[in-house]
């Protein structure tokens, strides 16, 4: 068999070719070229230097070598992008794929990346602004609304107290004082809605009892229930449920919630109420569930969004703020907030924190 004598100094020249045409491979953007041509290579070259005798199976050793370095590099660059994707995933979006080391695939890839992750912080840092303009000018706008509504619900109250011969002018008063608490209740709304979007709320949570709260609550719109025939059923699984909130906060969200079924419920029917554990026994849930007097025009998702209502007549006195508040408080608080609709059903679900030790 014919064998072609290697000299060192030929060995050391091919190396550095073979390092040469190897690099410029990797750094070529064809596909083909990137995975084919090496494989081709590495087959030739390793039945050449099996050819060679002894000399040459150490070279193909050192070949192979290599090569195992190369993968290995090669698994360490894909891990480094894993990471500062994850990282992105997590929030982290200065998050930077070190590419100087890399061949063309990876180095492509990284740079996608860290263009990915450049383009969200930009877009974050837009919608930040925009919603803190948003909220701040809900804020002035609600404070500027705030001082000549007092006075138009105040002087209103003082001419009904008037004697008004014209049945005629007394309805108007009448539409002028419900207008005006309606537009008070609105700009109340929005103020609140803008701090507590901005986190400008103040969170003092204590151990209360969930269930007391409710069957208060429930107390309060006595008036409302029995002016639209709706029939309360509240089914808590104990007496006493103790959680670990603002006890402040959540009377609002109580308040909302049970305001919203006044206002959208079918008259004549049950409200149903239940509040218990979960079976991990790490929160306490409260639901509420109607039978809405309308078809709903939105998502479930859609409904926790601010100004969004679910009729779409427009009809009720709601502001589409009322849900929206609900989520932002209980999210506050640690807690969820889930809405469900089955059809014409509406079902609100709060989880809250139990009590602290």
């Amino acid at each position: 068999m014919l064998k072609v004598k290697i000299k060192p100094w030929a060995i050391k020249k091919l190396c550095g070719l073979c390092k040469k045409v190897v690099l410029s491979i990797l750094d070529n953007s064809n596909d083909l070229i990137r995975s084919w041509v090496p494989y081709i290579f590495i087959i030739i070259l390793n039945f050449l230097l099996y050819e060679q005798g002894f000399v040459g199976i150490i070279f193909l050793f050192l070949v192979d070598f290599l090569i195992g370095i190369y993968l290995y590099r090669q698994n360490l660059d894909r891990k480094k992008i894993i990471s500062v994707i994850e990282k992105i995933q997590n929030g982290d979006f200065k998050a930077k794929v070190d590419t100087s080391d890399m061949y063309y695939g990876e180095r492509l890839l990284a740079n996608a990346v860290n263009s990915i992750g450049d383009g969200i912080e930009k877009a974050v840092a837009k919608s930040m602004r925009d919603e803190k303009l948003k909220a701040d000018l809900i804020t002035n706008v609600s404070h500027d609304l705030k001082t000549p509504l007092t006075s138009i619900v105040n002087y209103t109250g003082l001419i009904k107290r008037e004697e008004i011969a014209n049945p005629r002018v007394k309805k108007y008063v009448d539409i002028l004082e419900d207008k005006s608490l309606k537009l008070k209740h609105l700009t109340e709304d929005l103020l609140e809605a803008s701090k507590i979007c901005s986190g400008n709320i103040k969170i003092e949570p204590c151990n209360i009892n969930f269930v007391e709260l409710v069957n208060q609550s429930i107390g309060e719109f006595y008036d409302r229930f029995d002016k639209k025939r709706l029939v309360p059923i509240f089914s808590p699984s104990r007496n006493n449920i103790e959680i670990y909130v603002d006890p402040r906060h959540l009377w609002r969200v109580i308040d909302n919630l049970i305001g919203n079924v006044c206002k959208y419920a079918l008259t004549g029917t049950r409200i149903y109420m239940d509040m218990g554990y979960l079976k991990d026994g790490t929160k306490v849930f409260f639901s509420i569930k109607n039978i809405s007097s309308s078809d709903f025009v939105v998502e479930a998702a859609d409904l926790t969004e601010r100004f969004i209502r679910g009729d779409v007549s427009r009809t009720t006195d709601g502001s589409g703020l009322g849900l929206s508040i609900v989520q932002s408080l209980v999210k506050a608080q640690g807690g969820e907030f889930k809405i469900r609709i089955d059809g014409d059903i509406f079902k609100a679900i709060i989880l809250l924190p139990i009590k602290s030790e």
